[in-house]
């Protein structure tokens, strides 16, 4: 463990020492019977290892986060409902998910809006949502489930070594795969004798928010020879090369939250940190005004086709527009379980 001498209570500590509190106080609001009541009711979660592994050899994160106690507020009218889905059609695997309120600016409302987006536009079996925060007590875990996370944080520097047992077996029961992080060698070795399967650790001390990017290599070398655990890597992450350098270490997956908030094109920059192509850009046939161009249209190939229900010299009827939708239905036929996003 490291040692370093820090303040007589840290970030980390002011934090988790506020968060104990906002447990005991939402356990008054809300009973852990009624959330249990609604994790059983939901449909069950995402295996988060699972996708993690058919996300390689890179495997993105990507992070909605308003605030953080180091950089103040980043984007703190952002829609996470929104920002999560936009990321998930760039390529992320996982969204990851503040949900701590004073410092970070999130909600359990953020974490379900999320949710109810990536389901409504067909990738809810696809990516997976966690929640992020300081997760100190069964309950939250409840919350997280209830909300529609299929994985969560767990820090190491937050718990007891008993702590953390009990809460990744806890975490597991509800049929998610927590997220275990570790921010030096010390944690590592704690995380893996716990029997953690999936490991992000963090380039950011939690105590200083300093940030070191050769965390991830030295905590990487710890990793038994031919062990199954996934690595992930945590902060710091801006650029492409990051990611590669990162990937050459040992790390299969990243998790990315400030230069995505702050990036004129977060779909853009996620696509860059996975290496991928821009995306190709979209053919739309406007003021179509018959079934049969609109078919044609369709089978050569456009994205979007537009009609005019408005007063102009290409208005059609309502009637018109129906056989237009059901002409290009039938020559380019919706994948199951297509659904167009909406955000409650």
């Amino acid at each position: 463990v490291s040692s370093k001498v820090y303040p007589a209570m840290s970030k980390l500590e002011m934090i988790v020492k506020q968060r104990r509190l906002d447990v005991a106080e939402a356990k008054t609001r809300v009973a852990a019977e009624a959330l249990r009541a609604r994790v059983a009711a939901a449909a069950p979660p995402n295996d988060f290892a699972a996708v993690l592994s058919k996300s390689g050899p890179m495997a993105l994160l990507a992070e909605m986060k308003r605030a953080s106690p180091s950089k103040g507020d980043i984007a703190p009218h952002t829609d996470a409902a929104q920002q999560g889905l936009t990321y998930a059609l760039a390529g992320a695997c996982t969204i990851s998910v503040l949900t701590e309120p004073s410092w970070f600016k999130g909600s359990l409302d953020d974490l379900a809006r999320v949710r109810a987006a990536l389901v409504a536009g067909g990738l809810g079996e696809e990516v997976c949502v966690l929640r992020k925060d300081f997760i100190v007590d069964e309950y939250q875990l409840l919350e997280a489930r209830a909300h529609g996370a299929d994985t969560a944080l767990l820090i190491v520097a937050a718990l007891s070594a008993a702590e953390l047992s009990s809460l990744m077996a806890f975490s597991r029961s509800l049929g998610m795969e927590p997220l275990v992080e570790a921010a030096n060698e010390g944690e590592m070795r704690v995380a893996l004798d716990a029997g953690a399967r999936v490991i992000g650790v963090n380039n950011r001390n939690l105590h200083t928010f300093e940030v070191d990017m050769t965390t991830t290599s030295r905590c990487a070398a710890l990793v038994p020879s031919g062990s199954s655990v996934r690595l992930l890597a945590l902060s710091g992450v801006a650029t492409r090369s990051d990611v590669t350098a990162l990937a050459d270490v040992g790390a299969c997956g990243v998790l990315v939250g400030e230069s995505l908030m702050r990036a004129d094109s977060p779909a853009g920059l996620a696509r860059e940190l996975l290496g991928l192509p821009p995306p190709r850009a979209l053919c739309k046939v406007c003021g179509v005004r018959d079934a049969e161009t609109a078919a044609a249209a369709a089978k050569a190939g456009a994205d979007l086709i537009g009609v005019i229900l408005a007063p102009s010299k290409r208005q059609v009827s309502v009637g018109e527009a129906a056989a237009i939708v059901a002409a290009v239905r039938e020559a380019r036929p919706r994948p199951k379980g297509w659904a167009l996003p909406r955000f409650p």
